[in-house]
């Protein structure tokens, strides 16, 4: 009796599928090699970057030009000031609260943010190294002295070679104990305290400048060093390749901790440098004279240029410039290259020897042909053209 014959193969739900199906360890992406990416942005941290980009519009002017405007206005400024009868208002008092509360404590207010901004910032790109951050701190120290130094001899001078409005031998005090007036030379300390402390201001600020791209570096570095395959390739061309562990973790630990104070100290120095800027208007518009300022303003200039430019420019020398530590975080500016001219696509006319060439391919079906025939046949044409 004949009976189903039964198939050979077996076939499962499984096998029913029109694919290979695959083990849990091959269906697994190897990740391995790929950057990471950065956390998304909340409203709040736009909003922040925000803020920080104007402020950096504000501060990071250029500062030749910004020099350039500070001593035409200390002399054209000053100089209407003290011809053209300008028109008094609360800022031409002495007493203004501006003046008694921020300009005559201009240099500490300056040193309020800037101080707690430099050690921060020093601190986190130095990796925590206590030698390397108080080589910044040098700076600070040069800016104090240079102004305490000219600000006592602009009193000196005031105080020794002037006189009283009366005759006799009196000094400025006794002078002005008597309800007279005290005639010198004085040069303005408003107006060296306020151009020197805007130029500290926008020098320190730098620091800021490719901050948050050092957030960038430790996550690619972090995300190399935790590959150990990696590692070897992609250190050496990281800018924090050359860090060790520990001063790699003291940097992100740093920089997770400071970097909220840091954005809030650059805000305030941003505000600071405006209401300089704007107090030396007044200055140049209602106290001194023309010489007075802008001799002021050029000493200032003078220091600023000596040291920012000069001195603390020269390579292995003490103190660093901002922003120098144990890596380089800034991002190196573009380069124009100019465009070469576009070839064209075709070669029509080739020198002798050659054969035509089509996208750089040269055209072996031309080859039989006999440069001196079609030479021949294209001078016919032109002449049955001409004819």
């Amino acid at each position: 009796m004949a009976t189903k014959r039964k198939p050979i193969h077996t076939y499962t739900a499984s096998s029913k599928l029109n694919y290979r199906p695959m083990n849990q360890e091959n269906s697994k992406q190897d990740t391995k090699g790929t950057k990471p990416v950065p956390e998304q942005s909340s409203i709040g941290n736009v909003l922040l970057m925000m803020v920080l980009h104007i402020c950096r519009k504000i501060v990071f002017v250029d500062t030749i030009k910004r020099v350039a405007v500070y001593c035409s206005c200390l002399f054209l400024v000053s100089l209407i000031g003290d011809v053209a009868p300008i028109p008094r208002s609360y800022f031409s008092r002495s007493d203004n609260l501006l003046n008694q509360c921020f300009v005559k404590f201009g240099w500490g207010w300056t040193m309020i943010v800037t101080f707690p901004f430099l050690i921060l910032t020093s601190y986190t790109i130095c990796c925590g190294k206590r030698d390397k951050v108080l080589k910044h701190l040098v700076r600070l120290g040069v800016a104090t002295g240079s102004w305490l130094f000219w600000t006592k001899l602009f009193d000196y001078i005031e105080v020794n070679f002037g006189k009283c409005s009366i005759k006799g031998d009196f000094s400025k005090q006794s002078c002005l104990s008597q309800g007279q007036y005290w005639y010198s030379f004085h040069i303005s300390g408003h107006a060296f305290i306020l151009v020197y402390s805007s130029l500290i201001l926008i020098e320190e600020a730098r620091a800021i400048v490719g901050w948050e791209r050092i957030r960038d570096l430790i996550r690619e570095e972090y995300h190399t060093r935790s590959n150990s395959d990696d590692s070897r390739t992609v250190a050496n061309t990281s800018p924090l390749g050359n860090l060790s562990e520990t001063e790699f973790i003291v940097l992100k630990s740093c920089y997770e901790r400071f970097t909220p104070l840091v954005r809030g100290l650059f805000i305030l120095m941003t505000c600071f440098s405006m209401l300089w800027d704007f107090m030396l208007i007044f200055t140049m518009l209602y106290f001194h004279n023309m010489v007075e300022k802008l001799l002021a303003g050029v000493i200032a200039i003078f220091i600023w240029f000596v040291t920012y430019r000069g001195w603390y420019t020269v390579p292995k020398c003490i103190p660093d410039l901002p922003g120098e530590g144990l890596f380089k975080y800034k991002g190196k500016d573009t380069v124009n290259v100019p465009l070469k001219k576009r070839r064209s696509v075709t070669t029509s006319n080739p020198g002798k020897g050659q054969l035509p060439r089509f996208m750089g391919m040269p055209l072996y079906g031309l080859k039989t042909q006999d440069p001196d025939k079609n030479e021949n046949s294209n001078n016919g044409s032109n002449a049955i053209s001409d004819y």
